[in-house]
């Protein structure tokens, strides 16, 4: 089974928009503060693969509770709407390079970096 590696990368909307961003995908659930649309220069708003607000208020961006928050997340990314959202996702990548862009400060230990590597396991040909 051959195995076409994905071009999904990470960026926050505070960033410029780059020559190798392809597809620019938000993926959080509230509009970022202080950012136009036009500036932020999002191809496609993802509302429905982001963690939902319960779970984005628990985790609190602590670093301590990212593995909790991981396990949390890739439950909710298992309903339906998500479920979606995630093949969108996919079908894009398969297509050329896609931005997951988000909000937070800490890429490492954000929502954006758990979607990415969901999306490198996914089976895809």
């Amino acid at each position: 089974m051959s195995s076409k590696s994905l071009a999904v990368n990470l960026k926050r909307v505070y960033e410029e928009k780059g020559p190798d961003d392809g597809t620019r995908v938000l993926v959080e659930r509230l509009w970022p503060r202080g950012i136009s649309k036009e500036k932020a220069q999002i191809d496609l708003w993802l509302k429905e693969v982001a963690p939902s607000n319960d779970l984005r208020r628990w985790f609190g961006h602590d670093p301590e509770r990212f593995t909790e928050f991981c396990h949390r997340y890739e439950k909710e990314l298992d309903a339906d709407e998500a479920k979606a959202g995630l093949e969108k996702l996919s079908e894009l990548a398969q297509k050329g390079p896609v931005t997951l862009v988000f909000a937070t400060h800490d890429v490492e230990h954000s929502s954006a970096m758990v979607l990415r590597d969901m999306l490198a396991h996914r089976k895809h040909s």
